[in-house]
Formats: C-alpha cells, sequence, structure tokens
C-alpha cells in the first residue's frame, strides 16, 4: 500500500484500506486501490468519489438492494453480495434450516457473478440451492419459489433501473417479497455478518433444468379464456430478459402472430437504445409502436428489463398509436378477469395511489376489493382468495396462484387473450375502456413529482402539509388522512377529487398521484364528460 498524504481524511483512508483487505474480487480490490491511489495523489474528485463508495453500506430494505456496480460499500459488488447473503443465511437458519432457496438472475452487468456468489454462500451454510439455468424474468423466480415449495428466493435484478445499477431481491417462503420487520431483521444480521473474505463458500448447488420454465409456460397458457386466437403482436423486452419467454409463452397459449423490436430482442446490460428502461419513460416505447405501425399490429407490448412490469400500447379512434396508462390497462385486465372468474367470493386489489375505477367495477360484479399501501409486497398479501392485483407503475397480477407478484409475460398473454376477444367482436381495448366509463364513470389520473436536492427538503414540505393540510384544492373542499406512521403518507379527498402525497422511496422526489372522477355520463357523451373532467384535473394539477 502507497504512502497516503495526510490531506485524505484518515478514516476514509483506513476504512478503504480494510474493505480493500477484506475483498473477494481481484477486480474489485484493483478497482478501489487505483482510486484511493487517486485521491492520495490529490486527483481532481477522487476524494469525493472514494467516500461516495465507501458511504454505505446499500441499505436493505423491503426491495432488498439496489445501487451501482462498483467497488466499496456502497456498491453492488460480490463482497457486499457475500455478506448481505451471509446476513440472509443467518436469517433463514433460524426459520427454515436446511431449506430449498432459489437463486436467479437477470442480464445485467455483474449479474451471473453475483449470482453465483449468493449460492455459494448458502450452499455452504447448508440450504438446498437451486440455481435458474440461464438470465430469466423475475415472475419465474417467484414461481419457482411456490413451485419447489422453497423457503426463500433471490433474484439478482435491478428491474428498470439505469444501467449501471444491479440489485438483490429477496422472496420469502410464500413467494412474495418480503416486508418489514423481516427487512430490518435481516439488515441486523447482515451488519453483524463477518467480512467478505471470512465467510464461507462452497460449490455444490443444483442447476435447475428447462422443466421447471416449461412448467411455467405451461400454466400462463391456460390462462385465457377466450377462443379467438387472430392478433398480430409488436412486442419489446427493451434490452432484458423477457423477449425469448415472452415469445414461447404467447405461442403456447395460440398467439403466433409476433413481432419484436429488433434492435431491442437480445439482453443487452447497455440498454443502447433507451435512455431509461422503463416503459413509462418518454421516448422508451418509440421504436416499439414504429413497429406496431409498420406491421399493422393489433396490440403493441412493452415488458421491462426483468419482465415483472407490461405496458400495453393500441391503436386509436384517429388511427395514432399510443401507450395505455397503468390504470387504464389495470382496470380493463381487472373487468376482465371478473368477467371470467369461478372463484367464489373473489378479491382483487390496487394501492392507494392506483385508480378508484377497480372498487366500482368489483362492486358490479359482486366481488371484494381492497387497497394496500403502494408496492406489490402489500397487494400479494391483500387477503384470501386475491384473483386479481395491479398497481399504476406497470405491475400486474393475474395469476395469483401461481406467481404472487407482478408478472409482465402473464399479464401479456391475457391482454392479449382480452385483445383478440375484443377484434373478434370489431372492438379495440379504447372501446372496453369506454364501456368501462359508461358503466362506472370517469376517472383520470395523473402525478406531480417535483424533485429536491435533500432528502430533509422533502421531509420539511411533508412535515408543513401535515401541521397544516389545505382546507381545498381547485375548488373543491378536501379533508386530510394521515398514514403514519404505517407509511410517510398524507391522503387529501373531497368530491370526486383525490391526492395522494409520499416521498419517493427510490429517487429524491415527492410525489402526489391525482385523480379526479365523475360519474357515467347521463346524456351518455363520453367526450364532453371526459372533457370536464380532464379541465378538473389540469386545475387540481395546478393547485397541487
Amino acid at each position: 500500500m502507497p504512502h497516503l498524504p495526510e490531506h485524505l481524511p484518515a478514516d476514509l483512508r483506513d476504512a478503504t484500506r480494510r474493505w480493500i483487505a477484506d475483498d473477494v474480487d481481484d477486480r474489485t480490490r484493483a478497482e478501489l486501490t487505483t482510486l484511493l491511489e487517486a485521491a492520495a495523489a490529490g486527483e481532481h474528485g477522487a476524494v469525493e468519489d472514494l467516500a461516495d463508495r465507501m458511504a454505505g453500506p446499500l441499505t436493505f430494505g423491503t426491495a432488498g438492494l439496489r445501487g451501482p456496480v462498483r467497488a466499496g460499500t456502497n456498491g453492488m459488488n460480490t463482497a457486499v453480495v457475500v455478506r448481505t447473503t451471509a446476513g440472509l443465511a443467518t436469517w433463514l437458519a433460524a426459520r427454515h434450516p436446511g431449506g430449498i432457496v432459489v437463486v436467479g438472475r437477470d442480464a445485467r452487468h455483474g449479474s451471473e457473478t453475483f449470482a453465483a456468489a449468493t449460492a455459494s454462500v448458502l450452499w455452504a451454510a447448508g440450504f438446498d440451492v437451486r440455481v435458474l439455468p440461464e438470465p430469466l424474468p423475475t415472475p419465474l423466480l417467484a414461481y419457482a419459489v411456490r413451485a419447489l415449495g422453497a423457503s426463500a428466493g433471490v433474484q439478482i435484478t435491478a428491474s428498470h433501473n439505469p444501467p449501471a445499477d444491479n440489485g438483490y431481491k429477496v422472496y420469502d417462503d410464500t413467494g412474495t417479497q418480503i416486508v418489514p420487520p423481516a427487512d430490518t431483521e435481516i439488515e441486523r444480521a447482515i451488519a453483524e455478518a463477518p467480512a467478505a473474505v471470512s465467510v464461507p463458500r462452497a460449490g455444490g448447488s443444483t442447476v435447475l433444468d428447462g422443466e421447471l420454465v416449461e412448467s411455467y409456460l405451461d400454466r400462463v397458457a391456460t390462462l385465457p379464456t377466450g377462443t379467438a386466437r387472430t392478433l398480430r403482436v409488436a412486442a419489446t423486452p427493451l434490452h432484458g430478459v423477457g423477449g425469448a419467454p415472452l415469445r414461447r409463452a404467447l405461442h403456447r397459449a395460440g398467439f403466433a402472430d409476433v413481432h419484436l423490436v429488433a434492435e431491442q430482442a437480445e439482453p443487452d446490460p447497455d440498454f443502447p437504445t433507451v435512455a431509461f428502461p422503463n416503459p413509462e419513460e418518454a421516448g422508451a416505447t418509440d421504436l416499439l409502436l414504429r413497429l406496431a405501425a409498420d406491421t399493422g399490429a393489433d396490440l403493441a407490448i412493452a415488458l421491462d428489463p426483468d419482465a415483472d412490469r407490461c405496458a400495453l400500447g393500441a391503436r386509436d379512434s384517429d388511427d395514432t398509436w399510443r401507450m395505455l396508462s397503468g390504470d387504464e390497462t389495470g382496470v380493463l385486465l381487472g373487468e376482465h378477469v371478473l368477467a371470467t372468474c369461478r372463484t367464489p367470493d373473489p378479491l382483487v386489489a390496487t394501492t392507494i395511489v392506483s385508480s378508484s375505477m377497480l372498487a366500482a367495477i368489483a362492486r358490479a360484479h359482486g366481488a371484494r376489493h381492497a387497497l394496500t399501501l403502494t408496492g406489490f409486497k402489500w397487494l400479494a398479501r391483500a387477503g384470501e382468495r386475491l384473483v386479481y392485483a395491479y398497481e399504476e407503475a406497470l405491475g400486474v397480477c393475474v395469476d395469483p396462484d401461481g406467481v404472487r407478484d407482478k408478472d409482465g409475460i402473464a399479464t401479456a398473454v391475457l391482454a392479449c387473450d382480452l385483445a383478440a376477444t375484443a377484434a373478434a367482436a370489431g372492438r379495440t381495448l379504447f372501446d372496453l375502456l369506454d364501456d368501462l366509463a359508461l358503466r362506472h364513470g370517469v376517472y383520470l389520473t395523473d402525478q406531480v413529482a417535483p424533485r429536491f436536492g435533500e432528502a430533509s427538503e422533502r421531509a420539511e414540505v411533508m412535515r408543513r402539509l401535515r401541521a397544516g393540510p389545505p382546507a381545498e384544492l381547485a375548488g373543491v373542499a378536501v379533508s386530510a388522512e394521515d398514514l403514519a406512521p404505517d407509511a410517510d403518507v398524507l391522503r387529501l379527498t373531497g368530491d370526486g377529487v383525490r391526492v395522494v402525497l409520499r416521498p419517493s422511496g427510490t429517487e429524491p422526489k415527492l410525489k402526489a398521484y391525482l385523480e379526479v372522477s365523475a360519474p357515467p355520463p347521463a346524456d351518455g357523451d363520453l367526450a364532453r364528460a371526459r372533457s370536464a373532467v380532464a379541465e378538473r384535473l389540469a386545475a387540481l394539477r395546478d393547485a397541487v
């Protein structure tokens, strides 16, 4: 180790030296050593970069870990994964000693290495480790946990985060994402884990064959309830792992006319054609909609990189293509599931920030409806006889008994069933949305998400709102409901108006989810009714 001048903070220097000594990966050890030497030499920005990398550890929450792939405590690297898995193994050993643990991965930078490290630590800790055979969608990991009766599952993925990131996602023995207090218990166990170099690791885990994937595809193929199969589909996995499974699932379900966006069809961890690999982001589906128009498709489908989210696009009445919002997709598929459901006393669920229309649809079908906090970890636990759940951020669960989490592949299959059935009757998804509005009312949603430089600024805004919530918004009297301490959420409701405010869990933003609704138009003039609600929504957005 080179001599380090005094201008490098001693605590940062010493912490970095200890981490380098305990690292188990030659590449990241060299990466951090080079940066330490640059900081010692006074190179511009090196001390700040080093301090950021050593500012961790990454926080282990209900979504596990997410962070940039880089050396140091505050990044995703093999040493961090080894210590995280050691903590998870300690936590699991107290509950399911020797049980099955399934390990899966996507195709991001570092995923293969991190999955192998995870499996080696769990095997050495005495667990029966089953590894998925290749990079596969996150829903397949969730399916595997249930199908194999596993004690837990770990998926290496950062979902739709930027290309530089990766993550570590944990599922419990029900095949659902963990919830408190499991996250804090695991985080404590990670903090108590030894240095990575001292964590036992061993080979011996079982690599699963293709039978599990075939079982999943067979199950997904049974989801359609209609008989129509004439449908041309344009689709994209956005450079993620969903392309081949999506095509196979659709073919097995009878939808063979499928066209993938060639530039985005194969896994590529650099996501070269999109600024941000998320179907919700502006521009992310431009190539998809162009392909849909060029091929004369009937339906467009976009998956996010780990294929747990699904976005739909369709041709509107003016012959232009547009993507549906998460709420539009959510209510369409909710109606489709309930209209064909044979489960007695079924339950459907959505979150407090999603459209209220699903509740009206449930009432019309005599079904139960539940509202949960944001996140599928809560939706999956909404109650007994759950048959459907969705959240506005493009997450949909159409087969809770198979995958108790959002599943973009299964959602796409059911969406094709709905679209083909409609097309056989000469109708479109937008016609079906009109039907819902005429039956249940007009519901329009929007979001305002100001960005803050510091988390303390967001906290101060929430504090002020709680201390003095508005009595009216856009001319409508509203009342406030504080969901703390269960959630850092403030809900404002009035006649046909709803605003839900919460800090983002992943970005320095304060999110305000807006909804304006009105009863079905008595005169049947849906265009005029939508225009009036849209004006009220614009006024509400301005007020917020």
